[in-house]
Order: structure tokens, then sequence, then C-alpha cells
């Protein structure tokens, strides 16, 4: 009887040895510091919905260099990128081993933004004026595109590194800045500091691309396929309970981003709520024409020099009821 009963006891410390190891870890690297684009993942972590899918999931800010270069060198098995930054590393000389297998908003939410009364509401207006940026390979592009459609010449706008100071520079440092709608254009309304803003998806059609979007690497793809899928599973599910339920999502972020203003967060997850999925059948879910979209965009004005299939840079193929 004691023989039996040892032999049972064994059985049941390997099966506890084997669950207690049997999570997955997943590491995810962001693009930014925690904020409303992200709340869905957080969701995800805070009520257990990953742990239930078997991952152990830590959520990490990016501290040297870019999201789509770490996760092609497998810092991370997840990280947070844009289509442009996408695009550019697949196109470059040695690409870089990375697809995007779900995108976060369905519509460009970003634009050009001037304080109000400075007379300047299109790229008709830049000539002459300062822009503050971050110096991306994409953004000198976009400008260039914009004044060009403007008539406008490109040569003759003023283009500085920004220096973080943030929307109120735009009154009396520099004139134009990139904002975006969920996160800097809610700041300026609850600083009644008034704008001007001139959304990218207005100026050109090909511009209405997906940013952010969540990517992995082609060895994650080829080797590790359901791990993938649980953590998309767990990801929509986050990104559902965002969607309806904005406040409560608000309130759990803000364990994560606690010196960022309760205010905020409120404001730009209730305008993100119906960004995530917006005119989609599903949430993450891409199309071709958007990626071939920038990706001609990108030709044109010489910011990558060979075209490049849609399937080469996303996959919606591990989203749930992923085809």
């Amino acid at each position: 009887m004691k023989k039996f009963l040892l032999v049972l006891l064994s059985v049941a410390m390997l099966g506890f040895c084997f669950s207690a190891t049997a999570e997955e870890d997943v590491t995810v690297i962001l693009d930014y510091v925690a904020n409303t684009n992200h709340t869905g993942m957080y969701v995800a972590l805070d009520q257990g919905w990953y742990a239930a899918e078997g991952l152990n999931v830590n959520i990490v800010e990016p501290t040297e260099g870019a999201t789509a270069t770490l996760i092609a060198v497998g810092k991370g098995q997840i990280g947070v990128s844009y289509q442009e930054d996408v695009t550019i590393a697949r196109t470059l000389a040695e690409p870089l081993p990375i697809r995007a297998i779900a995108t976060i908003l369905q519509h460009n939410t970003s634009g050009f933004a001037t304080y109000s009364g400075k007379g300047i509401t299109s790229p008709a207006d830049f000539e002459g004026k300062t822009y503050a940026g971050w110096g991306g390979p994409g953004e000198e592009a976009v400008l260039k595109a914009v004044m060009t459609n403007a008539g406008k010449d490109f040569s003759k706008l003023n283009v500085v590194t920004s220096d973080g100071s943030g929307f109120a520079a735009l009154k009396d440092q520099v004139d134009i800045m990139w904002f975006f709608e969920a996160w800097d254009n809610i700041k300026c309304e609850l600083n009644n500091f008034p704008i001007d803003y001139m959304p990218l998806r207005d100026l050109d059609a090909r511009l209405d691309y997906y940013t952010p979007v969540l990517i992995t690497s082609e060895e994650m793809i080829a080797d590790h396929p359901d791990t993938l899928r649980a953590f998309l599973r767990a990801t929509t599910k986050g990104y559902e309970y965002a969607i309806a339920n904005p406040d409560q999502a608000a309130a759990i972020l803000e364990k994560y981003a606690p010196d960022e203003s309760p205010e905020l967060l409120k404001k730009s997850q209730e305008y993100l709520a119906g960004q995530y999925i917006a005119d989609a059948p599903r949430f993450g879910e891409m199309k071709d024409s958007v990626w071939d979209g920038y990706t001609d965009f990108c030709l044109q004005y010489g910011v990558i020099d060979q075209k490049i299939a849609a399937d080469q840079l996303y996959t919606n193929e591990f989203l749930p009821d992923g085809q």
C-alpha cells in the first residue's frame, strides 16, 4: 500500500512539475512607452488571458534600437512596429526577417498639427516654415509628397529634430509637428491648446496605412506557429474588451502607465475604442491593397528601390479564425 501511494505521489509530483514549467516565455517589445495603442495586450496580461493560453508574457519598452531590428535578432518574440518600418526593413540590401501578424489600428490616425492662428492649414502653407520631427526614413518622403502634391517646394521647409518638448513648442519654437490623434491631439484638448490638424489619410490615400502593427520573426512563423496563434487569441480578447469597456480598460492600463494622466488615458481609450477594428471584419486583419499602396508610395518617392509583394510583409494566418 505504501509503495502504491508513493507511486501515486510521484506521478502527481511529475504532473505538477510539468504544469509549472509548461508556460512558454514570450517577450513583447513595444515601440514606445506604454500607451493606449497597447491597451489590449495589458488587459490580456492583467486578466490572465495569456496565462490561460500557456504563455508567460513580459511586455517591455525598447531600450536599444528599433523594435524591428530587436525582433529580427531574437531579443523578443513579438514587437510593436509600423507598416513604414516593416516595408523598409524588408527591402534593405540585407532584409530583416520579420513580418506583421496583426494591425492594432485599421487606419492611420496621425497627421500634421500646427498652432491655430498661424495660418498653416494645409501643406500649401509649409514653405518657409519649420517642421520638428524624429528623422524617420519615411518622414521626409511624406513631407515631400504632400508638399509636391500641393505644388510647393519641399526644399523651402526647414526640417529640424524635435527636442521632445511636446505640443507647447508649436506656439513659438516650431511651426509643424507630426501628431497622433489618440494621444497628442487629446493632450492639446485637455490643455486648451488650439491646433489646426491635417490627417495624413486625407492628404494621400496611400498614407492611410497600418500603424502600429504587431510583428514577429520568420523564425517564429516557421517554428512556433501555435505560440503566435495563442498570443493573438488572448490579444484579440484584450482589444475586444477595450472596445466594449473603454473606461475599465483605461483603468487597467493606468496600472502599467502610472505616470500618465488618468483623464488622458480615459479620453484616449474612448477614442480608440472605435478605431481598433473600425470597418474591418475582425481585430488585426490586414489587406494587400493597403500594403501595396504604401509600397508604391515609397517607390515613387525613393524610400525603397524595389517592389515587394504584400505577402512578404504581412500575414493574417495567425489571427483567430485566420486564413
